[in-house]
This record gives C-alpha cells, sequence and structure tokens, in this order.
C-alpha cells in the first residue's frame, strides 16, 4: 500500500464516482412503484447498496480489519484530504477539538435520518449523505494543509468507527525502543534522517498502539524501522487501552447512551406498538381538547417525511413523538446499563471514573451486533420484496446476537481482571452480565416478541 499509492487514490476515486451517481441521479428521478425491484430501478439499487450493503458490511470491515475502510475507500475522506491539500491551511479551531462532537454527531444523524426517512427515500438520503460530504469539503477547504481534519474530528460515524476498531485483530503500532535507537543513530550519522511521513488524521506517530484514529494507509509503514502493521489479539485493546490512549468520557456516553440507547429507539420505533398506542392515546387527548392541529399539520419533506403521492406523510405528532420514543429508549436503556456498570465499577473497589469508562468498553461487540442487525433489516426487507425467501433470518439473528453476548462477556472479565481477583471479580461480573439485559430484551422484543 506504501509503494502503490496511485493504485489506491485511483480505488478512492473511482468509489467517490460511484458514491456520486448512486447519490445525486436518483433523486431526480420518480420515485419507485411498490413492484419494483433492485436490479429495475436506480433508486431500489441505490437504496440496497447504501442502508443493504454499503454501511452493514463497512461496520463489519471495522472489526475485521480496523479503520482500512476508511484510508482505501471511504468517499468523504478522499474529498476532505483532496480539498485540504488546495484550501486555506488554516490551524484546527479549539471548538473543533471537542470530544463530544462524535456523540453529538451521531445522535443529531440518527435521529434526522429517521424524521426525514433517510433508508426509504433518495432526496433524504441525499441530504444526509450529502450534507455531511459537502461539510467534509468545506472543512477540508478551510482548515489544515493535506489532512483529514473533518475525519478525525467531526465525522459522524468516527466516533463509532473508532469503538468498533478496538476489536480489530490488525493495527500499526510503534516501537519506543526501536524509535529511540533509530535516533541516537541518525544523531551518530549511522543511517540518514527519514523524512517524516504524512499522517492524515494527526497521529503522534511514536505514541502510535491504538487501531481507533489510524485508517491504515501505511504511509507510515516501516518510519525509522519501528513503525509495523501487526496482528493482535481480538479485542485486546479494548481490555488493556494504552496508555496514550485510555477510555473517555465521551466514548462512554456513546457506547451506551449512543449505540445502546438512540441506535435501538431509531430501529424500534416503526414496529413497536408501544409507539402506535401512544399516537392513538395522543390523538384521543388532544382532539378532547380541541387541538386537532399537530395532527393535521405537516412539515416540508426535509424537515419531516412529506411523500403524499406514497401516502407517507408525518405530521407534527409523529415527529414529535418519533423523538420521544427515540429518547424514552436511550434514557431507560442508557439509564439501566449505566446502573449496572456503575454497581460493577463499586464492587471493584473505591469509585473511580476512569475505571466506569473502561468498563463500558466491554459493551462494544453487543453494540455492534445490534448496530448491524438494525441496519441488515433493511437488507432483508428489499431482498424479500424481490422475492427471496430468507427463513433462516431469525435463527441467525439469534446466532448473532448470542455471539455479541458471548464476547462482551469474555471482554468484560478481561477488564475486571485488571482491577480485581477472586471472589470480588466474580462478584461484580454479576452486574457487568445484568447491563447486557436491557439491550437484549430490546432486540428480542423487536424480533420476536412483537
Amino acid at each position: 500500500m506504501k509503494h502503490h499509492r496511485r493504485w489506491i487514490l485511483t480505488l478512492q476515486w473511482a468509489v467517490v464516482a460511484f458514491y456520486a451517481v448512486l447519490l445525486l441521479v436518483p433523486p431526480l428521478l420518480p420515485l419507485p412503484n411498490h413492484e419494483a425491484r433492485i436490479l429495475d430501478h436506480l433508486t431500489v439499487f441505490a437504496e440496497f447498496v447504501f442502508w443493504g450493503i454499503w454501511w452493514p458490511f463497512v461496520m463489519v470491515s471495522m472489526v475485521v480489519a480496523g479503520r482500512l475502510w476508511c484510508g482505501m475507500m471511504c468517499p468523504e475522506g478522499a474529498i476532505t484530504e483532496a480539498a485540504s491539500r488546495v484550501g486555506m491551511g488554516r490551524a484546527i479551531p479549539r471548538w473543533m477539538r471537542w470530544g463530544g462532537w462524535p456523540f453529538v454527531g451521531f445522535a443529531m444523524t440518527t435521529i434526522y435520518g429517521q424524521l426525514v426517512s433517510v433508508y426509504q427515500y433518495p432526496k433524504a438520503a441525499l441530504l444526509v449523505l450529502g450534507g455531511s460530504t459537502l461539510a467534509a469539503a468545506v472543512i477540508g477547504l478551510v482548515y489544515g494543509k493535506g489532512k483529514r481534519v473533518w475525519c478525525r474530528h467531526l465525522c459522524p460515524v468516527s466516533g463509532v468507527f473508532a469503538l468498533l476498531a478496538k476489536l480489530a485483530p490488525l493495527h500499526y503500532r510503534a516501537d519506543p525502543e526501536v524509535w529511540t535507537e533509530h535516533g541516537r543513530r541518525q544523531r551518530r550519522r549511522e543511517v540518514s534522517r527519514s523524512r517524516a511521513p504524512d499522517c492524515p488524521v494527526l497521529i503522534p506517530l511514536k505514541q502510535l498502539d491504538s487501531a481507533s484514529d489510524c485508517h491504515l494507509c501505511s504511509r507510515c509503514s516501516g518510519y525509522k524501522d519501528a513503525i509495523h502493521l501487526e496482528l493482535r489479539a481480538p479485542g485486546i485493546e479494548v481490555v488493556s487501552p494504552p496508555p496514550q490512549r485510555p477510555a473517555t468520557l465521551w466514548e462512554f456516553v456513546l457506547v451506551v447512551f449512543g449505540l445502546l440507547g438512540i441506535a435501538v429507539g431509531a430501529f424500534h420505533w416503526s414496529a413497536s406498538p408501544w409507539f402506535v398506542a401512544a399516537k392513538q392515546q395522543a390523538a384521543v387527548w388532544l382532539y378532547q381538547r380541541g387541538w386537532g392541529w399537530p395532527l393535521e399539520t405537516s412539515a416540508p419533506w426535509w424537515l419531516l417525511t412529506h411523500y403524499p403521492e406514497h401516502n407517507d406523510v408525518f405530521t407534527l405528532l409523529d415527529g414529535a413523538l418519533l423523538l420521544g420514543y427515540i429518547g424514552v429508549t436511550t434514557l431507560v436503556l442508557g439509564g439501566l446499563v449505566s446502573l449496572s456498570l456503575s454497581l460493577t465499577n463499586r464492587l471493584l473497589g473505591r469509585w473511580r471514573w476512569q475505571r466506569l469508562w473502561h468498563l463500558s468498553y466491554a459493551l462494544i461487540p453487543l453494540a455492534a451486533v445490534g448496530v448491524f442487525l438494525g441496519l441488515s433489516m433493511t437488507t432483508l426487507t428489499l431482498l424479500r420484496g424481490d422475492g427471496l425467501l430468507i427463513h433462516w433470518a431469525n435463527d441467525a439473528r439469534a446466532l448473532l446476537l448470542g455471539l455479541g453476548v458471548v464476547a462482551s462477556a469474555g471482554l468484560g472479565w478481561g477488564i475486571l481482571g485488571r482491577y480485581a481477583s477472586g471472589p470480588r471479580r466474580l462478584a461484580a461480573m454479576l452486574p457487568m452480565l445484568a447491563a447486557q439485559a436491557p439491550v437484549i430484551g430490546a432486540w428480542w422484543l423487536l424480533f420476536w416478541g412483537w
């Protein structure tokens, strides 16, 4: 990869072109009818590519190969870096370095996507995905010089990718001893001075030991004979984070309230009988008081779903209840998980916030499985629309959930081993397992209970 940058750039821009066609052309076409198939209509094909294949399996790639997608194929990464090379090159402002942006970006994108039905309509996809891409280009034009400032600080899914990459068995690592020795040899003029590699995501290369931020672009491979691509035990970074990359509050919030809260609520609401019941009760209550306008007032398609030709229109009541459902789901699930992790933290000894943030890492596999299952609902819906009978879907879902539970339990046991042993470790494992229960219950309701 290091010596074939031209091929990688060709691949990146081919993906950009493919992405642009699927994003820009479908909004110009008439909406497909209910009989349209994946290979019959470009809009349905684009929906299948984006939401049925692209996003679910990009998530899988993070767990398998780290952020290789980001370094090799992500269209936003290629665009923001190219824009940065010809842009203004301004210094990265302090506000952009705030650690909460990954959670805020994920939350806003996920919730807004539900309000405008991003999985179903091409104009909504253009607004959400295209808006993100446009923002990436603008950030590239203003900040950095040939860097991926957008990817490092503001990308809505960068935080999720950073968490999933911690599970990957591949990473680049800098050997500090070899690095230091190479510096001594340079001073003695035994070796020539190495040209510093151009790290697009601004990682301090001497401290490189985490897969979270690294895009595996390979530009630093072999630098000072100290940086190499290595295999490692899957999940080892979760159990033993590098000292320079400890768990943080915002990672805790993203795992517990983002992936296990907001994401579950976003996948849940459209199939929930509780949502329907709440809507009926709210409608009766409003009409009894003569306030029927929230049930009769809609909004433009870029605020709320509005496609009357397909009998798909969100009223203000729909939008408010959708926000409320996702909000309540987030608070209930996130609160129960937080309570269980807090009890685990207390059983391990004196209260430590840093330890609580670290404990949340154990739930990354369960969160990853949940997001994949939620996204794959679109995959299965479109395949069934093409006449494919997938009888094994629920068995596969149960298997994946089971694997997520086992993986999270195993990582949880490993994390607990860093803080306690013997009976205390066993006692702390019980609430650690209990933290998974509300999330499993939510997915059971969606796939089997309802």
